[in-house]
């Protein structure tokens, strides 16, 4: 047995074996301990033979990370396995929140490694389309750790700012409201017929799908396996798939195979709805910072600033010339 411990903090994916990565898959065989929830245990049962397994109950993450770091300790190799991505809502955290309070630094004698995977919020979009082609964001309504208030702003604020959300930990067996209070919060910015996606399962036998609108969400089968995908104002639904487009309609034509530069457009160069093109726009228009910020749901102060410091229209059109050579 080496005398050096290892703990691997391994991103399972979505749970088929054929969706982890190879080194995924290779951590675990490296492995002589496995750690993890027993849901994510029994997602690879069948590359488990011969190693010790320590399964943990759903709220016991700090103890699933203690653990790791004992084995380590007697230098052993610990694989600490969690669904999706280590570092989104996974162990990552906790277990360097146990690291650095026993004194660890990446000098010392245990090493870590984290091994990637893909996440919920990406395979869930590769079943229903491509709802994240776009800006987008994940937030996680489960309140055990995160203050109501806090997840509300967070909500609101990217509703208003039209993101695409992914909603992680939607609802359990106690928290039965907050999804409920999400689309509330949604609902004071976005249209009732915004679509959405709700993807449990990904990937699992129990897959299931479903397109619905923000205004019936609710009412959708939502639990703890199920994650939310909210469109922004130009996501659409066609023919069963969920898409949020990147903008090129503002900028090309696409006729016959070809594509063509809009009339005023340069290949590369956003000359109309960029930064350039914005400042120079406000500045033409000759309307108050106050009228400004309503249209384009900005703060005042911000837009009184950008008056400030906009160029003339020309100045901006040759700054964008110049860019584009």
């Amino acid at each position: 047995m080496s005398t050096r411990g290892k703990i691997m903090l391994v991103g399972l994916g979505p749970g088929s074996v054929e969706h982890m990565s190879a080194r995924a898959r290779a951590a675990i065989a490296e492995a002589d301990t496995i750690i993890g929830y027993v849901t994510y245990i029994r997602l690879v049962a069948e590359l488990l033979e011969g190693k010790e397994v320590v399964k943990k109950s759903m709220t016991e993450e700090l103890d699933r990370a203690i653990e790791a770091l004992e084995r380590a300790r007697q230098g052993r190799k610990v694989a600490l396995v969690s669904s999706g991505d280590a570092g989104v809502y996974g162990m990552a955290g906790p277990t360097f929140e146990v690291l650095f309070q026993a004194g660890w630094t990446p000098d010392s004698a245990i090493e870590v490694e984290i091994v990637p995977g893909a996440s919920a919020l990406n395979t869930c979009a590769a079943l229903v389309g491509a709802p994240l082609t776009h800006d987008f964001c994940a937030i996680s309504l489960s309140d055990l750790l995160t203050p109501w208030p806090t997840i509300a702003r967070r909500l609101d604020a990217v509703a208003y700012a039209d993101f695409v959300v992914a909603l992680y930990n939607p609802k359990s067996g106690r928290r039965t409201r907050q999804i409920v209070e999400a689309q509330r919060l949604f609902l004071r910015h976005r249209r009732a017929d915004t679509p959405v996606a709700i993807v449990k399962s990904a990937y699992r036998p129990r897959q299931r799908i479903e397109f619905t609108t923000l205004e019936r969400m609710a009412e959708a089968d939502i639990g703890m396996l199920t994650t939310v995908l909210i469109g922004n104002s130009n996501t659409f639904v066609r023919d069963g798939l969920m898409v949020t487009p990147r903008g090129y309609a503002h900028k090309y034509e696409v006729a016959a195979g070809e594509r063509a530069t809009l009339e005023g457009e340069q290949a590369g160069r956003s000359l109309s709805t960029g930064l350039n093109g914005w400042l120079a726009t406000i500045r033409a228009s000759g309307r108050s910072a106050a009228e400004l910020a309503t249209e384009y749901r900005l703060p005042q102060d911000y837009v009184a600033a950008a008056l400030a410091a906009a160029p003339t229209a020309a100045a901006a059109m040759a700054d964008a010339a110049e860019d584009a050579t």
